[in-house]
């Protein structure tokens, strides 16, 4: 009986300090690196600024961003997995990108490599038109083009993007054909939009937060409508089955332990659920979102399945 009694207490202790172990090995020890694979002023940067002092208030430590841009995001994500795991270390991830450049070609990384840990809003696609336009709804632009196959003109950032992938998806929704004109990044689209280089804009819910009266937004690829702008539709309330966007969240080097990896997950969970923060984001233009670790990889075989359907529909990929 006493021995039983004694093996009992150490497997007690044993699993005790198992415990203590992985608790510690999840612990931050001092300031951390947040890397933005792109330059800085887009809405990866923006966001991750906006959480830079929610984190310090609520672990104690810092949050220092810095930029690896090249390659739409490839050149970071390409470096991810040589880092160190130890949870000083995260990444700026975005989708599509990370499903649909792997998919194309060879970039030093594949879409199940990387340990995405968290996604925590996104921008909806939505189709914005200069203030002036005679668009004053998604049905004028949409007789337009039917009238006029390949007239109508619309300004997006880049190819094989959240934009490029709305715009083939809506036209073949809509049965018409317009033509996308790809620019380097939104900013760079949005310039050709507000410069009457084109007719509207593959743009998203940021783009009129921060234009405001210059620009219209007409409908928003939303669930329901977003609530800073109460009186612009959702395409599906106009009938178009589109909900999406550029989704962005975080990672970790493939390396780094369960603990740490769900250590990070509640740290950013805490930081999303907070009212203010949401407030701020949602003032920004962004959508909020909530997945993480344990729910990720039911999230990104969905966003897989439908973003390289409609890469390869379109010839994006083979």
């Amino acid at each position: 009986m006493l021995k039983r009694t004694f093996l009992k207490i150490g497997a007690a202790l044993a699993v005790t300090a198992s415990l203590a172990t992985g608790a510690a090995a999840a612990e931050l020890n001092g300031p951390v690196n947040y890397i933005i694979p792109f330059g800085p002023g887009g809405e990866s940067d923006i966001s991750a600024r906006f959480q830079q002092p929610f984190f310090k208030d609520k672990f104690g430590q810092d949050m220092v961003i810095s930029y690896q841009p090249g390659g739409g995001g490839a050149v970071g994500w390409a470096t991810l997995n040589g880092l160190t795991g130890d949870g000083q270390t995260i990444m700026g991830v975005n989708l599509p990108h990370i499903i649909i450049k792997p998919a194309q070609k060879d970039v030093g990384f594949t879409t199940e490599d990387l340990n995405v840990f968290h996604m925590f809003h996104f921008t909806p696609d939505a189709i914005i038109v200069r203030a002036d336009s005679p668009y004053q709804t998604l049905e004028d632009l949409v007789e337009d083009a039917k009238a006029n196959p390949a007239q109508v003109t619309m300004s997006g950032s880049g190819k094989a993007t959240a934009n490029h992938l709305a715009h083939i998806k809506f036209d073949k929704m809509a049965d018409i054909q317009t033509t996308y004109v790809p620019f380097k990044g939104t900013g760079a689209a949005v310039t050709a939009l507000l410069g009457n280089q084109v007719k509207a804009e593959w743009g998203y819910s940021t783009v009129a937060a921060t234009q405001g009266e210059e620009v219209r937004m007409l409908a928003v690829a939303m669930e329901e409508r977003h609530p800073l702008f109460p009186d612009v539709p959702t395409f599906k309330e106009l009938g178009y089955d589109m909900v999406g966007g550029a989704y962005r969240g975080i990672a970790l080097p493939n390396s780094a332990s369960d603990e740490v990896t769900q250590m990070w997950s509640d740290m950013i969970a805490e930081i999303n659920n907070d009212p203010e923060f949401r407030q701020q984001m949602l003032d920004n233009g962004f959508a909020m979102l909530d997945v993480e670790a344990d729910g990720m990889d039911d999230f990104m075989a969905a966003r897989s399945e439908e973003y390289l359907s409609d890469a390869r529909e379109a010839g994006l990929i083979e």
